[in-house]
């Protein structure tokens, strides 16, 4: 055995699961493709939203709740400055369905909130261009937190804990068998007693036929923008943001550059064949959508595009995360799929990660999460009879 725990794919997820595994164990081993935070990952665009309110899951608040201590705790420990605390806005129609699904969940959670009027959100936040029928919902927990900082962060606190890291490292092939887990890159093989896969988008390539079928690689783009005055824009005085209506989205972030605010179109990621395949430069289409809509919502920034970019991320049917055992033996773990919006949870979903892969504690409520929603008793047989027709049969299941 070259160690108890191998992760596989440093990025979001991963690193935060290494890091939490490094605190139970000595013998846990990282192996990322490239390097950790690297352009072409889906932890590229410097920020992304936290927030204790959104729409869907009920079971997803304890979670957001335990990620919120666990970013404190990685700063303490690395002395990293990772979320900034600045509130967050959730704007739309005071009657529509975004609004009012927003308050169904924090009621049910119980999430601290509060209600602004137009009148209220103008006078406090000047910065948006309100519809006559907007309100907001505000988020006193929510900010925004540094991908790039946050991921090196959390590999550096791994191998202070005495964790090893192999970079520029991509996994060929995943075998399991009766002793443990064989992991090969080129030439080289390590075995591990579990295995962590958490490489995002890269991640389908290795998966059993019933997980390839819920899941599509898609690719996210974002947007920066110029304001007239960038001191308007700073998180004390411009929380994050999401605004909906039926015919413009778009979510965003306070400058933490001193230059540009993030502004971005919501809910446009579209498929692409492989993670190493997404256009870079973005369409006619996203430019003109894109600053159409801030020129409508923010007439302090200027409507040209300064910076963008786009990265690819795994998606599931269902919109939510795979993270689970994938083979009957409870060998080899997955934690991927998040579809867009893992990262504030990434540290909770590190957590559990590391501390089920390491048998040191099962969860329960998480249904919503779990590989085997998707497994059907196709695949199932497909599976158990016939390992030919996997990409990968050492994912088969035994």
């Amino acid at each position: 055995m070259d160690g108890k725990l191998a992760v596989i794919g440093l990025g979001s997820i991963g690193s935060m699961a290494l890091w939490q595994a490094s605190n139970l164990t000595d013998s846990v081993t990282g192996f990322e493709a490239q390097s950790p935070a690297h352009g072409r990952s889906a932890v590229g665009g410097d920020t992304r939203l936290f927030r204790m309110i959104y729409r869907g899951v009920p079971d997803l608040y304890p979670i957001l709740g335990r990620s919120r201590d666990l970013w404190g705790e990685l700063e303490a420990e690395t002395g990293q400055d990772i979320l900034i605390r600045c509130g967050g806005l959730s704007i739309g129609t005071a009657d529509g369905p975004y609004i009012r699904s927003l308050l169904e969940t924090a009621r049910a959670n119980r999430a601290a909130h509060e209600i602004l009027s137009r009148e209220e959100m103008a006078e406090r936040y000047p910065q948006h261009n309100l519809r006559p029928d907007d309100c907001a919902v505000y988020d006193p927990n929510a900010g925004v937190l540094r991908t790039d900082r946050a991921v090196t962060a959390a590999i550096a606190a791994a191998e202070a804990n005495g964790a090893t890291v192999h970079t520029n490292t991509p996994i060929d092939s995943i075998t399991e068998t009766e002793d443990g887990v064989v992991i090969t890159s080129g030439d080289t093989s390590w075995t591990f007693e579990n295995v962590i896969v958490s490489s995002g988008g890269w991640s389908q390539r290795l998966m059993p036929n019933y997980l390839k079928a819920a899941t599509q690689t898609k690719r996210v783009f974002l947007t920066w923008f110029v304001a007239h005055d960038a001191a308007q824009f700073t998180p004390e005085k411009f929380p994050t943001f999401n605004r909906m209506y039926e015919d413009r989205s778009m979510y965003g972030a306070p400058v933490v550059d001193g230059v540009t605010v993030k502004a971005t179109l919501d809910g446009r990621g579209a498929p692409t064949p492989t993670a190493d395949s997404v256009p870079r430069d973005l369409t006619d289409a996203e430019i003109a959508e894109t600053t159409e809509t801030v020129q409508e919502f923010f007439p302090g920034l200027i409507p040209n595009i300064v910076r963008s970019d786009a990265f690819p991320d795994l998606y599931t049917t269902d919109r939510n995360p795979l993270l689970g055992w994938l083979s009957e033996s409870r060998r080899i773990y997955c934690a991927t799929g998040f579809s867009g919006g893992g990262f504030k949870n990434a540290t909770g979903y590190g957590h559990i990660a590391a501390y089920e892969a390491l048998r040191k504690q099962s969860f329960t409520g998480l249904e919503f999460v779990r590989p085997e929603r998707f497994r059907t008793s196709q695949a199932k047989s497909v599976s158990q009879h016939s390992n030919s027709n996997l990409a990968n049969p050492q994912y088969a299941e035994t």
